[in-house]
């Protein structure tokens, strides 16, 4: 009886308590939907009857999800997202005949994730068959909470621990490297252990992995200074370019980086690095071309990923 129930839910109804939880008010979701605040009350009402189990709880100003409501939120954002994109991909298939797949990549790896998927489109077009590709680049954490509510239909991600609930596959592993000036006893050296970093003050990212990665390393070493930490690249140069600290980060992030007044140096003892993973859903793809890609990059980002590390590894000697 339960089953029969739910299946009298309608995908208007969901989208009613995607938005509503969106604006965590009656009368702004009922004027972002065009209906009127009766109105979006009872279609809540009718969901939380059809469910048999309340939703969320309501006060004079605001609205909270209840347990089973975060749970039920989950699954309705995946269902909308997923409606909304398989839209999209009729219109660009049937409109403009081509095929729609929606990519999400972390900064430091968009370089290379762009010139692979740029191979992958111009086959594509030798073989008579149009691709449009929609990018997101954001960090790991936002990139594999969107895969998950079907927002996106891959993501390039750097990670430290299994995601659950998503098929990953290791494209390269992506290690930590110190920034220095030009100037510094470590440029010359070619790398460096973390012993040799001592009582200087870092700076690194202070989101994404590297609190994951660097904080463990820096305590095992009983570093002194509180390291800086800051949010974009150019701050993390300006601030070791300047003197007043080394730069610590993924070696993904260095690969642009064409400043003659600052070298990359491998750190070494132990070797800190993420793992780059291609991270999807399970199951069925919404579409072939999506598969394709999948598999195109499952093999071509891996060898792009050893060149690169061959020819970093190269660049401090060729800077002495």
């Amino acid at each position: 009886m339960a089953a029969l129930s739910l299946r009298a839910l309608t995908l208007r109804q969901l989208q009613f308590f995607s938005v509503l939880v969106e604006e965590g008010q009656f009368g702004r979701a009922a004027k972002r939907l065009a209906i009127t605040q009766p109105a979006l009350s009872n279609a809540i009402k009718q969901m939380e009857k059809l469910l048999g189990a309340e939703l969320l709880t309501r006060s004079t100003h605001r609205l909270e999800l209840t347990p089973v409501g975060a749970e039920v939120l989950a699954r309705t954002d995946f269902l909308v997202n997923t409606f909304e994109v398989a839209l999209r991909d009729i219109q660009s298939t049937v409109q403009r005949g081509r095929a729609f797949v929606r990519i999400g990549v972390i900064p430091s790896a968009s370089a290379r994730l762009a010139a692979a998927a740029s191979e992958f489109l111009q086959a594509g077009q030798r073989g008579g068959r149009e691709v449009e590709l929609s990018w997101r680049d954001a960090p790991s954490n936002a990139l594999l909470a969107e895969l998950r509510s079907g927002q996106l239909d891959m993501a390039v991600a750097a990670i430290t621990e299994p995601p659950g609930g998503l098929t990953c596959i290791d494209l390269f592993r992506d290690p930590l490297v110190l920034v220095v000036r030009r100037d510094h006893a470590l440029a010359a050296a070619g790398d460096a252990q973390w012993e040799a970093i001592g009582k200087e003050r870092l700076v690194l990212f202070e989101s994404g992995s590297m609190p994951a990665l660097g904080n463990p390393a820096r305590a095992q070493f009983a570093q002194g200074a509180e390291p800086y930490r800051v949010s974009y690249s150019e701050t993390l140069y300006a601030l070791v370019r300047s003197g007043q600290a080394l730069g610590l980060m993924p070696r993904l992030y260095t690969s642009s980086l064409r400043d003659p007044e600052l070298v990359v140096v491998p750190l070494l003892k132990p070797r800190v690095e993420r793992r780059v993973v291609l991270a999807y859903l399970p199951g069925p793809m919404r579409n072939v071309v999506a598969q394709e890609l999948i598999a195109f990059l499952r093999e071509r980002l891996p060898q792009a990923g050893e060149l690169a590390v061959r020819r970093m590894s190269k660049a401090p000697r060729a800077r002495r």
